[in-house]
């Protein structure tokens, strides 16, 4: 995660590596009932593919190497690409689209309830000093005589698939296939996310803007990208301004 400037607005932006993605099949609506393309993303060597996964990407192994993950995607028409054709960042998103991204938040394995559901706890006073982070009462006696489905308590958190809605694209670098998205996505660093675009846009400002106003223009040394984003050259923050002169005689 990093930072940018929008606006003269300092905002918050995950840089993820979304492709070169290559094309390992076309599915096509007399044979399969629909149409889709899958894509596949990252590298490893076809020593290491079953053989009849290297028959399947047969159209994809170049030096050896075949693609590591594989995905599908399906659209409303016969789609104009062919086994082994490259999918770009620069191709599908622009600066200023809506999208939604998916992946699988970090496990944090088995916590109790105040960590996984935001319980209260028991109270600490009248000796009661083995309740401060118990559930408490999870049910009735007699009637039901049983626990209800779905209670929240205590058990295996996170290592789930979450969806992030309405992230806006900030910026798209073709030469590195890196987009800068608003806010933060799910999962740690390194791992696999799906990015939908879900509308066109402009980047006429951030819709949930998570950081502070920085009033006036950006700071020097800044680099304008696409005539609407600004960010620190070489990736570093950007530079910090003067504090303002005050004129008299200053408290000691």
């Amino acid at each position: 995660m990093g930072a940018t400037f929008v606006k003269g607005r300092r905002v918050t932006v995950t840089k993820v590596l979304a492709g070169p993605c290559v094309v390992t099949q076309v599915k096509n609506m007399e044979k399969d009932g629909y149409w889709a393309v899958q894509l596949g993303f990252g590298q490893r060597r076809i020593k290491n593919i079953t053989k009849p996964m290297q028959g399947h990407l047969k159209g994809a192994i170049k030096d050896k190497k075949a693609p590591r993950f594989l995905a599908e995607v399906r659209l409303s028409e016969e789609p104009d690409l062919a086994v082994g054709d490259k999918v770009v960042a620069s191709d599908i998103f622009n600066a200023g689209d809506i999208v939604s991204i998916s992946g699988t938040s970090k496990g944090k394995g088995f916590q109790g309830v105040v960590k996984r559901w935001g319980f209260a706890g028991g109270p600490r006073t009248h000796g009661q000093s083995d309740r401060e982070r118990a559930p408490g009462s999870i049910g009735q006696g007699t009637t039901p005589g049983r626990v209800y489905k779905g209670k929240h308590m205590a058990g295996r958190m996170g290592a789930g698939q979450i969806t992030i809605k309405n992230l806006q694209v900030v910026s798209v670098d073709p030469e590195n296939n890196l987009v800068e998205i608003s806010g933060s996505v799910p999962g740690a660093r390194g791992s696999l996310l799906k990015i939908t675009r879900t509308s066109k846009g402009e980047l006429e400002g951030i819709q949930e803007v998570q950081a502070k106003v920085v009033e006036g223009e950006a700071p020097a040394g800044e680099v304008a990208v696409e005539g609407e984003v600004a960010a620190a050259e070489g990736g570093a923050e950007a530079p910090s301004q003067e504090a303002p002169k005050v004129e008299g005689k200053q408290n000691e």
